[in-house]
């Protein structure tokens, strides 16, 4: 009786691992860089640029605790961060 030899095992394929993508690195919050828009920019009256700029320095003030600081430095500041909001045209109508 003739006997066959027995057939190769069939080669196992590798599975392919998934690569984690690496993580985003987010820049400093701190840092942020705001794209300039391409919305027309919004007309505000006098009013509503007071509204917003006392409301800014509120904050500001609130931030540093409403300790040893100056208002009109707070204004000032205030004023300088709503005006580049404005130009950027980031600042919602």
């Amino acid at each position: 009786m003739v006997t066959k030899p027995p057939k190769p095992a069939p080669a196992k394929v590798a599975a392919k691992k998934k690569t984690a993508k690496p993580a985003t690195v987010h820049p400093d919050p701190t840092q942020v860089h705001l794209k300039a828009s391409s919305a027309t920019k919004p007309k505000f009256t006098v009013e509503q640029r007071h509204h917003y700029v006392s409301v800014a320095a509120f904050y500001i003030a609130e931030r540093r605790g409403f300790t040893l600081g100056n208002p009109a430095d707070d204004w000032l500041a205030a004023e300088a961060e709503v005006e580049r909001l404005l130009s950027s045209g980031h600042f919602p109508a």
